[in-house]
């Protein structure tokens, strides 16, 4: 008992150190707010797995609810993010966890660690990123492309940016979904979305561009089966004087995060400019969002729109485990020193790609 006990400490240590900014925020809440319950929505559409439902044919626009700076912190190896959702100011944002956009300059990046009970969604706008996986599974993704990967019941992964000729750094963003109950011992599995393969299209007499990586915009739809639990996910790019208003599934927790430039928000009186790395959290009522950049402004002003339907379940999460009870939690972190359950492929096993910062 003693042996285990000490290993079980041994990686409390590992996992505090690798997700230590995820770690702190998810124990300060672990006793006092444990759920993310939303009254009369379903945990899960009852017919459909993959895909999302369409909105009713309203014109409601949706309230700013909040409007916040995405701080930046270290995280990774010598990687540098903006935390906006899984931050202080917006934690357990069902089914949204965590809202990562991560700079990652020469020698850093994010060697191996583990996973389960979510799924992340990685959209990288510069530079290349390696991934390599405990089961053989390696590639590499470019600017412009996509990764959704599904931890389920267990994964151990590497994710390294690659190092430019010109030393610039890689720029992405990270997006944590949580898994619904019934599935959160699924099998992993990826899905690579490459660039050409995601729709566009251009609106507002050729004013705003919009990808549609997940969803459906202006009568275009989405390539399918690229998650389990349901997720829109637009990159929209305005020019000065254009505007756009896209619906959005009435009921889904909804948010944009800014890249670059100024965009208003919203309608009337309830209308707000927000300027470069802010999250803009939308209230649930409507089905619909307005955005504008000024006729006079010096750039486009770019951000994702992303909206998810909420999971009516409990939301326990230590680092990169994120489970529905403390009790599944330790499971997970035995599970995972044990090489059991799911993780048994992770003993003895490092990556390739890790090897310049981990040593092994």
């Amino acid at each position: 008992m003693k042996i285990l006990l000490l290993a079980l400490s041994i990686t409390v240590a590992f996992l505090s150190i690798a997700f230590k900014d995820t770690i702190l925020g998810s124990l300060n809440q672990l006793s006092n707010n444990t759920s993310t319950s939303f009254e009369g929505l379903p945990v899960f559409p009852p017919l459909a797995i993959y895909g999302a439902p369409k909105s009713a044919n309203m014109t409601i626009s949706r309230a700013i609810r909040k409007v916040f700076l995405a701080a930046e912190v270290a995280e990774g190896a010598g990687a540098r993010v903006r935390r906006s959702i899984g931050s202080p100011q917006l934690r357990n944002f069902s089914p949204f966890l965590m809202l990562d956009h991560f700079t990652s300059a020469p020698g850093s990046g994010f060697p191996d660690h583990p996973h389960r009970g979510q799924e992340t969604i990685t959209y990288l706008t510069q530079g290349m990123v390696d991934h390599e996986d405990f089961a053989g599974n390696s590639g590499t993704i470019e600017a412009g492309d996509l990764q959704f990967m599904t931890a389920g019941r267990g994964i151990m992964h590497s994710e390294m940016p690659r190092t430019s000729p010109d030393g610039t750094p890689v720029i992405g963003m990270q997006l944590w979904v949580d898994l619904p109950i019934k599935l959160k011992k699924c099998e992993p599995r990826y899905r690579d979305l490459r660039a050409h393969e995601i729709p566009k299209i251009n609106v507002d007499d050729d004013k705003v561009h919009i990808k549609i990586i997940s969803g459906q915009s202006h009568g275009v739809d989405s390539v399918q089966e690229l998650a389990y639990t349901p997720v829109w996910y637009l990159d929209i790019d305005i020019k000065p004087g254009g505007k756009v208003t896209q619906n959005l599934p009435e009921g889904w927790n909804a948010f944009a995060y800014t890249l670059s430039g100024s965009t208003k928000f919203g309608v009337g009186e309830d209308q707000s400019t927000v300027g470069q790395f802010h999250n803009v959290v939308f209230e649930q009522k409507g089905d619909e969002v307005h955005a504008e950049v000024d006729k006079d402004a010096k750039e486009n002003g770019r951000f994702v729109l992303i909206a998810g339907l909420p999971l009516d379940q409990k939301v326990v999460q230590y680092g990169p485990f994120v489970l529905n009870s403390q009790e599944e939690v330790y499971q997970a972190m035995m599970d995972y020193q044990t090489h059991s359950n799911g993780f048994e492929r992770a003993k003895g096993w490092h990556s390739e790609i890790g090897k310049s910062l981990t040593g092994h």
